[in-house]
């Protein structure tokens, strides 16, 4: 049951499955049968694990050994949360589809993003990673551009040509380093073993960075971001927010600084005051915004620039808050886009002047969307405190202003969020909204369970944190030693 590779397959064999059913019904139940199993078949591997700093349920053969690729997979506990995160979110994502008739060929698509995922989180093979790197961006390509909003070509191809830019730059990097490893392999630890000299380092590290950083995306290689988000079908946006930028955070911290980390002294704390830019950026945009999608999307960017922060304060708060709080993130925005769906949806509009009042016919929607817009400001007791706090407390050691101005994405997060929550729920219902209906079936059952997610996690951290403690000490060791 914890065979890594079954992990992998499952999505991959459930997505050719799914490829041939025409009819919506039977598209929706058998896609999330099959996301369903998938994450019970997470299960085995988070009550094996053994939270130390081992790489376990490790599977390795060769795949073209002519030129040093070996299929070489493994778990720690930086890259296990990630699967969890993963696994978790796919059966939301799929359940939030329902209120749609997607066919066959929709989920088919979600199913091998997640194959991707799934081989990017666990990849300990450069190559591998690239692979699934490009495996999950095919997918999400054809998501956006065939289910998305009127200028959904347009956008989707920007969204493209960055991210493809970005992969080129790493791929060269990728290459260069395999061609100096004396066997000629792509091992996540033969790079790591690599003394290269420093101006090397500087390139290679801006390759990955380039790559990393429009994924997540930071400025000024966000451009992509809000129309992407906006235009996108909203599984599809859940699908980049939720677990795709995650690629980029969780990329830095398991390729960028431990295979450069000589580039990373040079250049750590610019990319350092890129995030925190961000931060206060991106929630001063958010203040502008009317469309409430977009105003998620800019809340999302100054979110991930905090969590981008505490990856390059390089400290254990840092990277532990970091990996906590990529999860709570996850769970945060699919709420967050979920809630805003429902609303458009039900409103025909995604504008907030024309919208107020929801709370009085929907009383139920109401409390799940205040629950999880706590959770994204980062209320105690909610799953954003624990992460926001840990995060701020890594910075800090970089310089107090780091930690102020990124404090300031806990106050322009409560105000921009808590204005969009005053414009849609509170006040009198209008013409817009008077006939407005509560949640009910799918859209209950998902909102349920990531406010439960939301109030669990915040009140008790402690196994996801202790999930990834010791594998975040010796890693941070491993690149203090070079």
């Amino acid at each position: 049951m914890d065979n890594l590779l079954i992990l992998l397959l499952l999505p991959i064999i459930g997505a050719f499955l799914l490829a041939f059913v025409r009819d919506a019904k039977l598209a929706k139940q058998l896609a999330l049968l099959i996301s369903l199993i998938s994450l019970g078949f997470t299960i085995p591997f988070i009550t094996g694990f053994v939270p130390d700093a081992s790489m376990q349920f490790v599977e390795k053969f060769d795949w073209l050994p002519a030129l040093g690729i070996s299929f070489h997979i493994g778990l720690d506990g930086i890259s296990l949360p990630m699967v969890i995160l993963t696994n978790t979110l796919i059966p939301l994502i799929v359940l939030a589809a329902f209120s749609y008739d997607y066919k066959g060929d929709f989920y088919a698509l979600v199913l091998f993003m997640q194959a991707g995922l799934l081989l990017v989180f666990s990849a300990l093979d450069a190559f591998m990673f690239y692979v699934g790197w490009e495996a999950a961006l095919i997918p999400i390509y054809f998501i956006c551009a065939l289910w998305g909003g009127e200028n959904k070509i347009r956008v989707t191809l920007k969204f493209f040509i960055y991210t493809f830019f970005g992969s080129l730059l790493m791929l060269i990097a990728i290459i260069y380093m395999h061609l100096q490893v004396p066997s000629k392999d792509f091992e996540l630890q033969s790079f790591y073993q690599l003394a290269l000299d420093p101006t090397t380092q500087g390139w290679i590290f801006w390759a990955f960075f380039i790559a990393f950083a429009i994924k997540m995306p930071l400025i000024p290689f966000h451009t992509w971001q809000p129309d992407t988000y906006t235009e996108s079908s909203t599984a599809g946006t859940m699908l980049l927010a939720g677990i795709m930028l995650k690629m980029g955070i969780y990329g830095s911290i398991r390729w960028l600084i431990p295979v450069a980390p000589q580039g990373f002294n040079e250049y750590g704390m610019f990319c350092l005051t890129l995030a925190i830019a961000g931060v206060v950026y991106a929630s001063i945009i958010a203040f502008q915004q009317n469309d409430i999608k977009r105003l998620v999307a800019y809340s999302s960017i100054a979110h991930v620039g905090l969590i981008a922060a505490g990856v390059f304060s390089w400290t254990v708060q840092g990277l532990q808050g970091a990996m906590i709080q990529m999860v709570n993130h996850g769970i945060n925005v699919v709420g967050l886009f979920f809630v805003t769906d429902i609303i458009i949806r039900r409103t025909s509009t995604r504008d907030l002047s024309r919208l107020g009042g929801i709370a009085k016919p929907a009383p139920q929607l109401a409390i799940a969307f205040l629950v999880i817009v706590m959770g994204a400001i980062g209320l105690p007791l909610t799953n954003g405190f624990v992460g926001e706090f840990l995060l701020l407390t890594g910075i800090y050691p970089q310089g107090i202003w780091f930690s102020v101005f990124g404090g300031l994405t806990l106050i322009f997060g409560a105000v921009y969020l808590l204005r969009m929550y005053q414009k849609t729920m509170l006040g009198e219902t209008n013409i817009t909204t008077v006939s407005f209906s509560d949640i009910k079936y799918s859209e209950r059952i998902v909102l349920l369970i990531v406010v439960i997610l939301v109030i669990v996690i915040g009140v008790y951290p402690q196994p996801l944190l202790h999930l990834s403690e010791a594998a975040v000490a010796e890693l941070i060791n491993q690149v203090s030693l070079k």
